[in-house]
């Protein structure tokens, strides 16, 4: 296993983790993970690589070992503001996001096109389009969970959690069940296991998804993508876009190749990821 090490920097206020696995004169590459996920998740993918990389993975903020928001929610454009300023101080031009990771990536390359010199999105799509008669519920909705914050469920130990890991993905091995639970969770005062990540990551997005403005960010993209699917991904199925609709957004690229890794769920850099590594070299080289 590939050792990383652990950098802090100073962003926005923020003492932001930043994960290295270090190759001293190497292209770079940034990685960024998805919800409830953290950087350490990558580690896999890090281990296929054949070639020499100096990686990096960000915790967003509330995520591993950044620190939290001052806010009693998160925005969506604070991701990208926090790229923007975490790419100041890295230097990376080739960004590789998952999930909202990729969302993150895919707008900033439309709004900083000059910063980004090759993007790879893995199964970050998008979220359904919203409706504007959608806006007086959610708006109810979201203040209802500022007065009732969630919570994050405890676990009796790590091996608890690499259980509960294993019964949400299938296809992952014990062993990287353990390790993923050692990154994911943290032990509380109580002796519990809880993951290291902010409840209130979990609380609704008063602003509504304006796909179009997506849409618009998207076209402005000038770097080749690389746009990567799972086979047999639950997410998207659960955002029910049509195939004409995932086509659409895929359209909105100018210079994008499309690939789809079989056998694998929407958490691909865990199920496949040898596939994923292969796709990023040939790609990002």
């Amino acid at each position: 296993m590939r050792k990383s090490e652990s950098l802090f920097l100073d962003i926005r206020g923020l003492r932001y983790h930043v994960r290295r696995w270090p190759g001293t004169g190497a292209p770079k590459m940034l990685l960024l993970h998805g919800w409830m996920d953290v950087s350490a998740s990558f580690q896999f993918v890090v281990d296929a690589l054949r070639g020499d990389w100096d990686i990096y993975a960000p915790d967003w903020r509330g995520y591993g070992l950044t620190g939290r928001g001052k806010s009693d929610c998160y925005w969506f454009p604070d991701y990208i503001a926090d790229l923007d300023s975490l790419l100041e101080q890295i230097q990376a031009v080739n960004l590789v996001g998952h999930s909202l990771g990729g969302n993150v990536a895919s707008m900033y390359a439309g709004i900083r096109p000059q910063r980004v010199a090759r993007l790879v999105n893995l199964e970050g799509f998008g979220l359904a389009a919203a409706r504007p008669g959608q806006a007086p519920e959610r708006y109810a909705r979201w203040l209802d969970e500022l007065h009732e914050p969630p919570r994050l469920r405890p676990y009796r130990n790590f091996q608890e959690l690499a259980e509960r890991l294993q019964q949400g993905n299938k296809r992952l091995t014990p062993e990287r069940a353990e390790f993923l639970a050692r990154h994911w969770g943290r032990e509380t005062e109580q002796g519990e296991v809880v993951l290291r990540g902010d409840p209130a990551h979990k609380i609704v997005n008063p602003v509504l998804y304006r796909y179009e403005e997506v849409h618009a960010c998207w076209q402005k993209v000038e770097a080749p993508v690389l746009w990567v699917d799972a086979a047999e991904s639950e997410t998207l199925k659960r955002l029910g876009l049509s195939a004409a609709e995932h086509a659409e957004r895929r359209a909105a690229f100018r210079n994008l190749r499309y690939v789809t890794v079989p056998q694998a769920g929407h958490m691909l850099h865990h199920d496949q990821p040898e596939a994923v590594a292969r796709l990023l070299e040939e790609f990002l080289e």
